[in-house]
């Protein structure tokens, strides 16, 4: 509930803080004295926008506060959900700077409009005779079925199964649309994958295939090169084998006359060890070296086709093309198992949307059980309101799409007048049948739902005295559940609530202000009196007041 609103510099406010209690309170005041500022402050603490002309001095900056008791009202999770602090009594604060800028708190922690805004929503509903086309909203009228069919287990599982259904379908979907887009690109893939198998790659064999290639090209060059190599090393003259064999013999008589000797002879013996190696292997190196065309032919297919493969997927290395190759193989085995994967697909989005036909059903099932309940409710009530020949035709008929609430269409008609043909609300009813079927609307769900705070604005207006006295017991009734504020111009009304405050302007030199204060019994009296026979306050007038506080 509501427990406290300070204003400061805002319209005609200087400095206005007021509390409240719960129950029926109403706030009363001449034409023009403030009223509905006090509701504009409300408003824009609950998130409305704001702007420069919001502010009395615009060079001091506006700052509304309200505090609100909502322990009632099970806001923890939405309070986590935005990464804020719960309070049992926690306070929205709206600053203005004169700068235009406008900055919004809960609970001292800095939030977006939209985020104050959605937090208002569950704080307070104010109603004014503008607001009252939300009941031809259709959403809003399942939701007065609902409220009477106890159906909010049920919504809330069906939501929870539409949302699976929806991220199954959405898979679906995308699988259906990988297939129509694969299709037309599956022969192609498999031809290029058909392309990377056959070449056989692996990693190293451009490297390895190249060298052999160089080999294979030079045979007579490496053949010649072998040849005077090992000429050097074994000519029976001058061969280098024969002359290191000479240099050992040598030194082999020295090695006894001391160890210089004896490990330069050991150097001499490593060397022709060395070089009769080498000897011996560019013997065999000459034996294996021989011209082979055919297999020069093979290397140099199998090296242009990896150029060819790296130039048609604009790469340079053959571990590219594995990458390449293992990717095609990806797409081209989902292609091929794509049409299993949507059956299986398929089936799940089946299984799932008879569970949301099934809840949908239940839903329906309790949305059409209560009709003649609320029907009757309407009529009974909007009689008392001077509306006996109003009637409602409501029809729920199945969808043909589930919807957020369920897979129903809603038909609300109306007739205010007997014989007359029923239609939509927002076109056969006028402004003050709407206002009076808005409020036996809201009286009804204040029995099925926790409601937050409820703000009528001259709901009343344009109504006679008995129907007036009507609405406002109506409102009386709906304060036991909940906090009702009306901003009513009726007596009848005004004397209806638990509390009365009074918005007033004063004129100083400074300029005019408006102020807001809880009357005392006898204040309610002279107030009501004014409100039913003028300033002059005569005897009847005082009588009837006292009779309407009592």
């Amino acid at each position: 509930m509501l427990a406290n609103l300070s204003i400061q510099n805002y319209a005609l406010i200087d400095d206005v803080s007021v509390s409240f209690s719960n129950g029926f309170t109403t706030i009363t005041g001449e034409t023009g004295a403030g009223k509905s500022i006090l509701l504009g402050g409300l408003s824009m603490v609950l998130g409305k926008r704001a702007d420069l002309s919001s502010l009395k001095n615009t060079a001091q900056k506006c700052v509304i506060e309200a505090e609100f008791d909502i322990s009632k009202y099970q806001l923890r999770p939405f309070f986590e959900e935005n990464e804020l602090d719960y309070e049992d009594t926690t306070i929205l604060r709206r600053e203005i700077l004169p700068s235009g800028k406008s900055r919004a708190f809960v609970n001292d922690s800095p939030v977006t409009l939209d985020v104050m805004r959605a937090l208002g929503d569950q704080l307070v509903d104010v109603h004014s005779q503008h607001q009252t086309m939300q009941l031809t909203d259709n959403d809003f009228q399942m939701k007065v079925l609902d409220a009477l069919a106890d159906n909010s287990e049920n919504l809330t599982a069906y939501m929870d199964e539409l949302d699976k259904l929806r991220a199954a379908s959405k898979e679906l979907q995308k699988l259906e649309d990988f297939q129509a887009d694969a299709d037309k690109e599956h022969d192609y893939n498999s031809f290029l994958l058909k392309e990377l198998e056959d070449a056989k790659l692996k990693e190293g064999m451009q490297e390895e295939l190249e060298e052999e290639y160089e080999q294979l090209s030079n045979v007579e060059q490496i053949m010649e090169q072998l040849s005077a190599g090992h000429q050097l090393l074994n000519d029976e003259q001058l061969g280098i084998v024969g002359r290191l064999t000479d240099l050992k013999r040598a030194f082999q008589g020295l090695t006894d006359f001391g160890s210089d000797y004896k490990s330069l002879y050991d150097r001499i013996q490593s060397v022709l060890i060395e070089t009769d190696d080498i000897a011996s292997e560019l013997e065999q190196m000459q034996e294996g070296v021989e011209a082979d065309p055919e297999r020069l032919e093979v290397v140099n297919g199998k090296l242009q086709q990896l150029y060819d493969l790296q130039k048609k997927h604009h790469t340079d290395s053959v571990a590219d093309l594995i990458a390449i190759r293992e990717e095609l193989a990806q797409k081209v085995d989902a292609v091929a198992n794509i049409e299993s994967k949507i059956k299986e697909k398929q089936q799940e989005v089946d299984a799932i949307t008879k569970t949301v036909d099934a809840w949908a059903k239940k839903i329906s099932e309790g949305r059409k059980a209560v009709i003649p309940k609320l029907n009757e409710r309407l009529h009974t009530n909007l009689a008392s309101l001077g509306m006996s020949a109003a009637t409602f035709k409501i029809e729920v008929n199945p969808s043909k799409s589930f919807k957020t609430n369920g897979k129903d269409d809603l038909m609300f008609l109306f007739s205010a007048n007997k014989g007359s043909n029923y239609g939509e609300l927002k076109k056969v009813a006028s402004g003050g049948e709407l206002s009076r079927i808005m409020l036996t609307i809201k009286s009804i769900l204040a029995e099925y739902e926790n409601l937050p705070t409820m703000m009528f604005d001259e709901i009343d207006t344009g109504v006679s005295g008995e129907i007036s006295n009507r609405m406002g017991e109506i409102m009386q009734q709906m304060s036991g559940t909940m906090q009702v504020f009306s901003i009513t111009h009726l007596p009848q009304v005004a004397s209806k609530g638990q509390y009365q405050f009074k918005v007033y302007k004063e004129e100083r030199m400074e300029g005019t202000s408006t102020h807001i204060k809880q009357l005392t019994t006898d204040e309610r009296v002279r107030e009501l009196a004014e409100m039913l026979g003028g300033k002059s306050l005569s005897e009847s007038a005082l009588a009837h007041a006292k009779e309407l506080l009592q």
